[in-house]
């Protein structure tokens, strides 16, 4: 189990991220079409897990912003923002937003990546949301960076993330 904080109050999470060199847990996840969605379908790209509470706030939405912004140069890596989110407002977001480097993705069928991915928030008012995370993965889906933000209100490093993306 893992602590950050929400304005300085501790809130615990039901975890831990996986471990750098730990072999990504699939998930199956929900798109802006309402398929299912897993690793499979990024087989072969490495893969910028940008794992936020939800785009409607204004830190997740700078970070998808961000991360958008700097996908173009990450050399055919995938930017997937993972939200609580039901797939229309992700999906609306980022039409609203013009943001077609990211790939907007749901948790609204099951909170099984929140909790495989150890960023389940247990307690506090934000509980059964994630906690802000990014994890990246290699082409073969190994973690190779990760990331548990400490204080919820807070945007993620992200010049860290995407060194680890360029290798």
């Amino acid at each position: 189990m893992a602590t950050v904080t929400l304005k300085g109050n501790p809130i615990r999470t039901n975890g831990e991220l996986p471990a750098v060199g730990a072999a990504a847990p699939d998930f199956v996840l929900t798109g802006g079409d309402l398929k299912d969605v897993s690793l499979k379908d990024f087989a072969g790209k490495r893969k910028v897990l940008n794992i936020v509470p939800s785009l409607d706030t204004a830190v997740c939405a700078t970070s998808t912003r961000r991360f958008n912004e700097k996908a173009g140069s990450l050399g055919g890596a995938v930017v997937l923002v993972v939200s609580a989110d039901l797939p229309f407002a992700s999906k609306r977001f980022c039409t609203t937003e013009g943001l077609a480097n990211v790939v907007p993705l749901s948790m609204m069928r099951s909170k099984h990546f929140a909790k495989d991915y150890g960023v389940m928030i247990e307690d506090g008012p934000l509980a059964g949301l994630s906690a802000r995370a990014v994890v990246v993965l290699d082409e073969r889906d190994k973690v190779i960076y990760r990331q548990l933000v400490p204080e919820i209100g807070q945007e993620p490093d992200y010049d860290a993330a995407l060194k680890a993306v360029q290798g």
